[in-house]
């Protein structure tokens, strides 16, 4: 019988300590790095459901990299856009941009690294081919 019970508290453990593991806050690297993502797709979203919408075409395209010192810039054009208020998602990305904005120059500031300073790079990205598998 004790044995049982030190292997069912063994496993207890084991399965408390994967769960704390998952749980851990997010850094500001992972943060940064899944704003950036988020508001690049939510950009492609709103490209496709309003691409009738004049405003919308007239954005500044929004291709975010967090390893390019570029984006800062990129950012701060896209927030300071002065069209498209009339639009909820475009207020709604501009926020999320003004966010990773912040982050970037304060809360994060020091564990960032930037790779390029490319800022063609933005405009006009080199995307990965697509697998055909």
């Amino acid at each position: 019988k004790l044995p049982a019970m030190k292997m069912l508290l063994s496993l207890v453990a084991l399965l408390s300590a994967a769960l704390l593991a998952n749980a851990a806050p997010p850094t500001c690297y992972s943060r940064v790095l899944s704003l950036s993502k988020e508001i690049t797709e939510s950009f492609k979203e709103l490209q496709t459901s309003k691409a009738e919408d004049s405003c919308v075409e007239m954005l500044p395209r929004l291709y975010l990299d967090i390893h390019n010192y570029c984006i800062l810039a990129k950012l701060r054009d896209f927030v300071a856009y002065p069209r498209c208020e009339r639009v909820l998602e475009v207020s709604e990305l501009k926020e999320k941009a003004r966010s990773l904005y912040t982050i970037m120059i304060s809360y994060c500031r020091r564990d960032l690294v930037f790779l390029t300073d490319d800022c063609s790079a933005l405009e006009n990205p080199v995307l990965p081919p697509i697998d055909p598998s």
